[in-house]
């Protein structure tokens, strides 16, 4: 058995209203919903992205939770990278530059293909690649 995909990936931030600006308003994500506190979920593509405040996750669910999902979380900086075309990826160094975000990198794949990264307001490390830096 393999898996087919990717449905969702999780990052953790500490302050889910700064976070919420940036992918909505910078990386121009859909909301999907948002719990007050405790997380914040996009539209992305065919997949979503998750936003947690890790502080909240780690707690176990309530006995008579709706949705019992286990408790989890994460400290330090996590990392997402975005699908993008070599003239999207081009676009989108404007678009952050525009919005005052640092690309902190730079650079051709030695295999081919390109990649920038950036960071989130929670210091979340970030990157937009060409799908040919892994072979898809």
């Amino acid at each position: 058995m393999t898996p087919s995909g990717i449905l969702e990936s999780a990052l953790y931030v500490d302050d889910l209203d700064k976070a919420e600006a940036f992918y909505r308003d910078v990386m121009g994500l859909e909301v999907l919903t948002r719990l007050e506190k405790r997380h914040v979920f996009f539209r992305c593509g065919d997949g979503v992205l998750l936003l947690f405040d890790p502080s909240q996750t780690v707690k176990p669910p309530a006995p008579d939770a709706r949705l019992p999902v286990p408790p989890h979380g994460t400290t330090g900086n996590g990392h997402v990278c975005f699908r993008g075309t070599a003239d999207e990826i081009e676009r989108w160094k404007a678009h952050l530059g525009k919005h005052g975000v640092e690309i902190e990198a730079d650079f051709e794949w030695p295999q081919g293909g390109r990649s920038i990264y950036f960071r989130d307001p929670a210091g979340n490390s970030l990157e937009i690649a060409e799908p040919r830096i892994w072979g898809l």
